[in-house]
């Protein structure tokens, strides 16, 4: 409720400024067009004309950008000068609007507030007038709220269509972000058998080795209690040999992500850290199989690069979700000075981009290091 609060007062004062800005825009496009009408046939004095024009539309549109962003109305822009002029040519009759739907609202608020003064501090010589304008005022108020979410929307769906990219560019843009995170996918799996590998032959090959030998040399050996202690090293070994295999398996895929959900499977990862962390989390229902894998392995691997890198005393893990959106924010206490480009951050940010998500870094030297991953979900 104090959400949607806040919005209607940016949305409010969203549509009060772009009222203003009427007052600019409309006797600009007056002007423009009849500058444009005079030197229509006239084309080295169009081009002459079209600068001057076209530096107050760009002005004009970029405050108009930054007030729709206040507003919560954030898209990519990518506009031509025709489809500028278009745009400033038909906003103005948005913002009377916008205009208008905001005088009903103070309009209506302003009675709701005679009528509740009257009828509380005052004798009412007519009590029924006064509560037919109360509950009229009241309902004018309501409609007018409403309309204040709608003129804002409209006012945001007329920006994107004359101002944001055209079909052909956003299919462009989007077959290159395919390209894109499909060879960060190819990429991070490389770098993921890479790992793997390393594992094995660095951790768990070492250790079968050596209990080979130390079988071995049990085997060999004439010395019947020599024998039996070698056979004890040989099996403490396999037992080392198969904690660490289970480590490598757990690095590659949690069991317990798909037994008992993401939330456990991060309760798990915060239970094996040797730094303390703390998991707050904010949601309803767990998320799908893709989401959680992604959110997993950005967590766990953020939380390992804090224990070895940071010298952190502390970690804060907060999985939350604002509308389709999971976001997943990992804080350390550490001195900070995460390289955004190292080989495993670049790692992270390809599982996130594989969900068409983001991963933002935030590690200023003397810490703290912020983690933040934005994945869609349904």
């Amino acid at each position: 409720m104090r959400g949607m609060a806040r919005r209607g007062m940016r949305l409010t004062v969203g549509l009060l400024v772009g009222a203003g800005t009427v007052a600019v825009e409309l006797p600009f496009i007056v002007l423009s067009g009849i500058a444009l009408l005079c030197v229509f046939v006239w084309p080295r004095g169009r081009r002459r004309v079209l600068e001057p024009v076209m530096a107050v539309a760009r002005w004009l549109i970029e405050s108009a950008r930054r007030r729709l962003q206040f507003g919560g109305a954030d898209f990519a822009y990518g506009y031509d000068d025709e489809r500028a002029l278009k745009y400033l040519a038909v906003r103005w009759l948005l913002g009377l609007l916008g205009a208008g739907v905001v005088f009903a609202a103070l309009t209506g608020a302003t009675i709701v507030l005679w009528a509740s003064t009257v009828w509380t501090f005052t004798h009412v010589e007519h009590p029924v007038d006064v509560a037919e304008t109360g509950v009229g005022a009241l309902f004018l108020l309501f409609l007018s709220l409403q309309a204040v979410f709608g003129v804002a929307a409209l006012e945001a769906r007329l920006a994107r269509h004359f101002l944001g990219p055209t079909h052909e560019k956003e299919l462009k843009r989007r077959v290159a972000e395919l390209a894109s995170s499909r060879a960060g996918v190819v990429a991070a799996v490389n770098d993921e058998r890479r790992r793997i590998e390393r594992d094995l032959h660095d951790g768990v090959q070492q250790r079968l080795v050596a209990l080979g030998m130390l079988l071995g040399r049990a085997v060999r050996s004439k010395d019947e209690a020599h024998a039996v202690e070698l056979l004890r090293q040989a099996h403490a070994e396999s037992r080392q040999a198969l904690t660490e295999l289970r480590e490598v398996a757990w690095r590659i895929y949690p069991t317990v992500l798909d037994e008992a959900g993401l939330q456990a499977a991060l309760e798990t990862v915060a239970e094996r850290s040797a730094v303390p962390v703390r998991l707050t989390w904010r949601l309803t229902r767990e998320p799908e199989t893709a989401v959680a894998t992604v959110a997993y392995f950005v967590v766990s691997e953020a939380v390992t690069n804090a224990v070895k890198h940071s010298c952190a005393e502390g970690i804060t893990v907060t999985v939350d979700r604002n509308e389709n959106i999971l976001s997943v924010r990992i804080q350390d206490d550490g001195w900070g000075g995460a390289n955004a480009s190292g080989s495993g951050l670049i790692g992270l940010a390809r599982r996130v981009a594989a969900l068409d998500g983001r991963l933002r870094v935030d590690s200023p030297v003397g810490g703290p290091t912020t983690i933040t991953a934005e994945l869609p979900c349904a």
